[in-house]
C-alpha cells in the first residue's frame, strides 16, 4: 500500500498484515485493509476530499475523526449522510463523495 499507511509505530510496533479489501471511491477502485474505517483507507490512498460543502463547493475531508463533526459524510451503497471516520470497510463498497447541492432558496440572501 502506498501514501499515509501506517505499518510499523514506534509503540504499537509492526502491525500484521490484514486481508485486502477492495472499493470503489467516486468509481476509482482502492484497496485497503480489513479493519479499517472508510477514512483511514481513504488517507492512506491519498484521497483527502470526501465531501464538497454542500452550498459553498469548498473542499471537506476529514476533521475530528472520531464522529463528532460530520465532515467527513459520504454516500455508502446508495444511503447519504454516512460518516466515513466510523463505518469499517467491508469488500466491494461502493463510495460516493458528497456533492454542492442547488440552495435555490438562499440565492441572493446574505
Amino acid at each position: 500500500m502506498k501514501y499515509g499507511r501506517v505499518t510499523n509505530h514506534p509503540v504499537l510496533g509492526t502491525l500484521d498484515e490484514r486481508e485486502s479489501l477492495r472499493f470503489l471511491f467516486d468509481d476509482q477502485e482502492f484497496e485497503a485493509f480489513e479493519g479499517e474505517t472508510i477514512a483511514a483507507a481513504l488517507l492512506a490512498n491519498g484521497v483527502r476530499t470526501l465531501r464538497r460543502h454542500e452550498e459553498t463547493g469548498t473542499p471537506r475531508g476529514i476533521y475530528c475523526n472520531i464522529g463528532h463533526c460530520f465532515e467527513c459524510r459520504v454516500t455508502i451503497d446508495g444511503i447519504t449522510g454516512q460518516r466515513a471516520c466510523l463505518t469499517v470497510l467491508k469488500d466491494g463498497m461502493n463510495i460516493r463523495s458528497g456533492k454542492t447541492l442547488p440552495a435555490p432558496l438562499k440565492k441572493g440572501v446574505h
